[in-house]
């Protein structure tokens, strides 16, 4: 290749400042351009709503647009432009809904032809509307907040006065498609309100709407998870949450084991599922070891798995993730704290139901050690 081809001078770098970046490379920022990416900008939304308020309500809509209305503290409108690298704020109370670096609303704001945000508070409304990143004009102020709630009108607010709606629209220039599915939204919802209890989360597009709403918390995860047409429990669920301070955080988890050959283990650090396993995993699987060992000297912990249906949930001021999709959770404490809480529960149980214990260790001793 000769000189004249590789060749080159400051007229060929291209500086991009401000929301600019995010929409020449909107992929180093919400994942990708596909439907992924799509959903990606409601769970930025949802995700800083979840974070403060305990109703959040989304609603697609009939023009392509979704709202996304809670009874929070009231939104800064310096987050939907303000540029933030890392991983977003920290803390137990941090829900993660999309990707491990949420936090980035203003990937919203830069990836919609429009965006309109109303904040609530103070006994009054306060509006700014943005098109493709840009502010159409300063936050102006449309006369006193009707109250708080999330009815599906805007201006349909009752209660304390405190809230944000989020309008957005997808940039059809940017997205390889702006149909959004209720199902994909439906189904992380519904992982979110299991996963924070005090949570009421609803769905809806205008001919369907789902409330999301388990005051079970785990408990009702674990239900939900199961199959009672295809299997018969051997076990109690045995569900608990404890706060553990060696760790920084708490934990919710429940399981139970049923006669079906098959298991299923969901692991979640701050809600985020944790796909690549991580310390509450091992945690959890060192507690069942110890608990089963202690009752049956010489039990293979490579049958345990069989019939089991597990959700571990752990909540953590200072998470800390890794893997190939940083969803791996490495906070070491957490190993110890959760396998010495789930030994304890279930050393418990199985003290408690001596025949039904010896049932589900005949059963286990049956079944074919994990590979």
């Amino acid at each position: 290749m000769s000189k004249e081809a590789i060749s080159y001078d400051e007229g060929h770098i291209q500086l991009l400042t401000g929301l600019e970046a995010v929409r020449k490379r909107p992929g180093m920022y919400i994942g990708s351009t596909g439907e992924r990416g799509l959903h990606q900008l409601v769970f930025e939304v949802v995700g800083r709503a979840v974070s403060e308020a305990t109703t959040v309500a989304v609603t697609l809509t009939s023009d392509g647009g979704v709202r996304v209305a809670d009874d929070g503290p009231g939104l800064d409108f310096e987050e939907l432009t303000e540029i933030r690298t890392g991983t977003g704020p920290r803390g137990r109370h941090v829900a993660l809904v999309g990707l491990p670096t949420q936090g980035l609303l203003f990937t919203v704001t830069a990836l919609s032809s429009r965006l309109r945000a109303e904040v609530r508070g103070d006994g009054v409304r306060q509006v700014r509307s943005y098109t493709h990143g840009v502010a159409l004009d300063p936050a102006s102020w449309s006369g006193p907040a009707a109250g708080s709630g999330t009815g599906a009108r805007r201006g349909s607010w009752t209660g304390s006065g405190t809230g944000t709606t989020v309008d957005f629209w997808p940039d059809p220039d940017i997205f390889e498609t702006t149909q959004f599915s209720f199902d994909t939204l439906a189904a992380r919802l519904r992982e979110v309100a299991f996963l924070n209890r005090e949570l009421d989360l609803s769905l809806s597009d205008g001919q369907r709407t789902e409330r999301f709403h388990f005051p079970g918390g785990a408990r009702d995860f674990l239900a939900f998870l199961e199959d009672p047409t295809q299997a018969s429990p051997l076990t109690d669920a045995i569900a608990f949450t404890q706060e553990d301070e060696r760790m920084g955080g708490s934990m919710e988890i429940a399981f139970r084991w049923s006669d079906s050959g098959e298991g299923r283990v969901s692991g979640f650090a701050n809600s985020l599922f944790t796909r690549e396993g991580g310390t509450h995993l091992r945690g959890f699987r060192d507690g069942l070891a110890a608990a089963l060992g202690t009752l049956s000297p010489g039990f293979d912990p490579d049958r345990m798995n069989a019939g089991l249906t597990a959700v571990v949930s752990v909540k953590l001021d200072d998470l800390a993730l890794e893997g190939a999709t940083r969803t791996r959770l490495c906070n070491v404490p957490v190993r110890q704290c959760v396998g010495q809480a789930v030994q304890e529960h279930l050393t418990a149980w199985l003290q408690a139901h001596p025949e039904r214990a010896v049932a589900l260790l005949a059963q286990l001793s049956r079944a074919t050690p994990r590979g």
